[in-house]
């Protein structure tokens, strides 16, 4: 999954924790790349009980990761498809498809 504001894939992990945050935009999980962390405003949801933005969505389900609150995700509808419409990067099949032509030799 890339970062929803740059479109930046992540790279294999090194050891220890992930630089990339994860988060809740518009009832879909998200990841932030460690650059776009830095700036201001990343329209990302917040826990209505203590105000946190580490959120994860799961099953229809959205909870806080600091307070432990857990509550049913808004809406079906924007799920996944309006966050990676709005990145401007190429889907993952893309990437694959130029990564085998490159691999394979193909034009």
């Amino acid at each position: 999954m890339p970062c929803y504001r740059c479109g930046a894939r992540q790279t294999d992990p090194v050891r220890g924790a992930s630089p990339w945050k994860r988060g809740v935009r518009r009832e879909t999980q998200v990841l932030v790349c460690p650059d776009c962390q830095r700036l201001h405003g990343l329209d990302l949801e917040a826990c209505g009980t203590c105000g946190s933005t580490t959120l994860i969505c799961r099953l229809g389900e959205v909870e806080c990761r600091s307070c432990g609150a857990v509550r049913q995700a808004r809406s079906e509808s924007l799920m996944g498809s309006e966050v990676m419409a709005g990145s401007g990067a190429p889907g993952l099949s893309a990437e694959v498809e130029a990564a085998l032509n490159r691999v394979l030799g193909r034009a």
